[in-house]
């Protein structure tokens, strides 16, 4: 698994070379997430995730503030989480998750991009089963954690770690329902929670020649400059 997270975080790095934008999606996170559990990141744990993820991307606290503020704005635009699933060419599944303040927009200008791109938009949750949804926890662990413990511990909510003993930074992957109990488990255990998101994780990848990746790279290329996109998952098999 380590080698395709890091395949998907060069992708999600590139897509954030832009600071503005990753503001901006960022920004649309914590809008939604206080809107839907109150603006105190002590009583909801995804706002507090979130704004955890803020300072990671070093982004200023007045911007996470008036995101916050924009939940409770009568004025301001409501976001909608919508998914949009269908297959790229050369049948490689993608998963499009989105928010957008005007969903006729957005559908149209996704399914517009898989049709110039040879692909086609399908039905929500018809691709569900290519995917495991996982919540992923990127941590700093206490000095005196007990490794083989911690992994124990992890068993209780679904979770594990991948990690090298020696490594500076730890990747946890959790059930996707059990994003909240592991953030819980990581703060009481003492450990820095230096960003955490949910990933949808090919249940097997699909091999491509240069050729179609580069046409399938257009079409990816394509969602990710669209700015009601906030993530782009697919199952085609990284490059050697």
């Amino acid at each position: 698994m380590g080698r395709a997270f890091e395949y998907r975080k060069a992708r999600k790095l590139k897509r954030w070379g832009n600071m503005s934008r990753t503001f901006t999606r960022i920004g649309k996170e914590i809008t939604i997430a206080a809107k839907a559990g109150g603006p105190d990141p002590d009583t909801n744990p995804r706002l507090r995730a979130l704004m955890q993820n803020a300072k990671a991307a070093n982004m200023p606290k007045d911007t996470v503030e008036r995101a916050i503020k924009k939940a409770t704005d009568k004025d301001s635009s409501d976001y909608k989480e919508i998914i949009y699933e269908g297959y790229g060419p050369h049948g490689i599944a993608i998963v499009v998750e989105t928010a957008t303040d005007n969903n006729q927009r957005t559908v149209a200008n996704v399914r517009s991009y898989f049709n110039k791109h040879g692909g086609s938009l399908g039905t929500q949750g018809s691709l569900s089963f290519l995917f495991d949804h996982k919540s992923v926890f990127h941590v700093k662990p206490a000095a005196d954690t007990a490794l083989e413990d911690f992994e124990l511990d992890l068993m209780d909510y679904e979770a594990e770690l991948e990690a090298d003993p020696e490594a500076e930074d730890w990747l946890i992957y959790g059930a996707f329902d059990q994003f909240s109990n592991i953030q819980k488990f990581l703060e009481d255990k003492g450990m820095e929670i230096v960003s955490s998101e949910f990933e949808r994780i090919p249940t097997d990848y699909k091999e491509v020649t240069p050729e179609q990746r580069e046409a399938i790279e257009k079409l990816l290329e394509k969602f990710e400059e669209d700015e009601d996109v906030q993530n782009v998952f697919h199952n085609m098999k990284e490059e050697e």
